[in-house]
């Protein structure tokens, strides 16, 4: 806050307040008036906590004429807004409504993190796929595969050659080479990707969506890199995505269909609990 301090300072100068510097002159420096628009009032200890330590005098002052200035805007607009209140609107209303909705929105995280069970195993996984597979289907090819990407020219291009055609007796050493010199690759047999995530990687038209069922392990090169690629298998769109593919986006449904669930049974008890307690009257 000494940054801060320092603005303080020269804003008592610049107000003339240097004879206010004694007794309570000080007090009234620390909450020197910014700016004011129509009945609202901007003052410097309304910008409390914003001075990062050791601010410079200088960069006080531009912190607050910057605040300053969106205040200002933001002021004049509300005063605007609060003019041309239509008639029918309900402020109160609006109030009581929103703070309903906070306090509710409050009690309901405060549940779920009670409550709420967020395990998902394989087993519940897998059934969810199958009763729900027919809504994942592919809106473009996936793809199984193997991706090198080295640049030229290829540190130690021999050995990389020898450990990609020896690939699955050898993986790890392959793994191992592409960490130290790959810019890119994909060494996870089962782990789906995009074909277009693939195709970016490498010269256009190598990979397409149109070709990837045609390509199955080949090299290339062009003036940058060295290409390595091997196929296991393609999706295509409109194909039903494989579970490990939507295994992500299946356990996020799972888990907001078991909290809906959770709120709904919650509510329920809480209103058999009051019904039995005579809290709650019904006149229709």
């Amino acid at each position: 806050m000494r940054g801060l301090g320092i603005f303080i300072l020269m804003l008592g100068l610049l107000f003339g307040a240097s004879a206010c510097m004694q007794g309570d002159g000080a007090a009234a420096a620390e909450d020197q008036l910014l700016a004011k628009v129509h009945n609202k009032a901007l003052y410097i200890s309304d910008m409390e906590g914003m001075f990062p330590e050791g601010t410079s005098g200088k960069d006080s002052s531009i912190i607050i004429q910057m605040f300053a200035n969106r205040w200002m805007r933001e002021a004049l607009l509300l005063h605007e807004a609060e003019q041309n209140i239509p008639s029918d609107l309900n402020i109160d209303k609006l109030v009581r409504d929103y703070r309903a909705s906070l306090i509710r929105h409050n009690y309901e995280k405060i549940l779920v993190q009670e409550l709420l069970d967020s395990t998902v195993t394989d087993e519940q996984l897998a059934e969810f796929y199958e009763r729900n597979k027919q809504q994942y289907q592919l809106e473009t090819p996936i793809v199984r595969c193997y991706f090198v990407k080295v640049p030229v020219p290829v540190a130690e291009a021999n050995e990389l050659r020898q450990l990609w055609n020896n690939k699955s007796q050898d993986l790890k050493s392959l793994v191992n080479y592409c960490t130290k010199y790959a810019e890119a690759y994909l060494l996870t047999d089962s782990v789906w990707y995009r074909v277009e995530d693939i195709a970016r990687e490498m010269p256009k038209g190598t990979v397409t969506v149109d070709n990837i069922s045609a390509k199955q392990d080949f090299s290339q090169r062009d003036s940058e890199y060295q290409y390595y690629f091997k196929v296991f298998e393609v999706k295509n769109r409109k194909d039903i995505a494989p579970l490990s593919y939507i295994k992500g986006q299946a356990r996020k449904v799972i888990l907001r269909n078991r909290k809906g669930n959770l709120l709904e049974d919650k509510i329920e008890a809480m209103y058999q609990r009051e019904l039995r307690r005579n809290n709650i009257k019904i006149y229709y």
